[in-house]
């Protein structure tokens, strides 16, 4: 397998232990991930909001250049998945839109390749087949809350890719190396996104629901495929624990963390000195912690 990588502004930034992990992992079963050269920000979460066509343009000259190597796309973050992914559907059902945005771009977009998500790529039936081959170590012990969510499996018209009322392909993921995901009410409820910073009141309400649903479902930690997501989970719950007056204290990991955590993935340990929230407690369950966190 090979694909064109878009990594997109947080996976450079805020979100680069998913980017880190994604690329190990990626290598280690055999996936080849080039990085688009010269790619520019997909436009969430602003774009869309402010200009339609400008919403569609951004990502256009990503996947133009992506056709000029004759790959698909994979994204990892959930949002630019669902901008990039968005923005192939528009420029392949809307003709007038696309011949005017194409007459502005150096390698036009026709249509001949697709947007992926990591998470797409990675529970392909033959990927998963080789990240079960090579887990040394299954995660037994590990409850994780598998949450996906909105960006990432909504509109399903416009994605498709998993159930958006009952997602799975997280789940699947997790139960493959071991983990025992548990059933809980909130997995693609929204955290408030990139509310973080404007209305920070919003996104502690919402992350406090959240964790609380997972802990009283049993969940030991929370595993994630988008940086916002992930940003506003460990930033927030100290807050949202105060605002509820609960102890909502809880590891929260991307699942390429995990995948490569099992498979004893070179490197993939390092990520977890990056998060804001200790991972030890979850590790522990699992007796894979070794004092991880600096």
């Amino acid at each position: 397998m090979k694909y064109a990588y878009f990594p997109g502004c947080s996976l450079e930034s805020t979100g680069k232990e998913f980017d880190e992990s994604t690329r190990l992992v990626a290598e280690d079963l055999g996936i080849e991930l080039v990085e688009i050269p010269d790619w520019n920000c997909c436009g969430a979460t602003s774009a869309h909001s402010l200009d339609h066509k400008l919403s569609v343009a951004l990502p256009a000259r990503n996947l133009g250049i992506a056709e000029s190597m004759e790959i698909d796309v994979v994204a990892p973050c959930a949002a630019c998945y669902n901008r990039m992914r968005g923005a192939e559907v528009e420029m392949k059902s809307n003709g007038g839109l696309r011949d005017e945005i194409n007459s502005e771009l150096e390698k036009p977009y026709t249509g001949k390749i697709g947007v992926k998500s990591a998470l797409e790529v990675f529970t392909y039936p033959e990927v998963l087949e080789k990240v079960v081959e090579k887990t040394s170590q299954k995660l037994s012990g590990l409850k994780p809350a598998c949450y996906y969510g909105c960006l990432l499996i909504r509109p399903p018209k416009v994605l498709g890719f998993d159930d958006p009322e009952n997602p799975k392909s997280l789940d699947t993921a997790m139960e493959m190396v071991g983990a025992e995901p548990v059933e809980w009410y909130f997995k693609n409820e929204c955290c408030g996104a990139s509310f973080g910073i404007a209305k920070s009141d919003i996104v502690v309400k919402l992350v406090g629901d959240i964790i609380s649903n997972a802990t009283k479902h049993g969940a030991n930690c929370i595993v994630t495929a988008c940086p916002l997501c992930m940003t506003n989970l460990e930033m927030r719950q100290a807050a949202a624990g105060q605002l509820r007056g609960e102890d909502l204290s809880m590891p929260i990991f991307y699942f390429t963390e995990l995948l490569g955590l099992a498979m004893e993935t070179p490197g993939v340990k390092k990520c977890f000195a990056s998060h804001l929230v200790d991972v030890n407690p979850a590790l522990d369950a699992i007796g894979k912690s070794d004092g991880l966190m600096v």
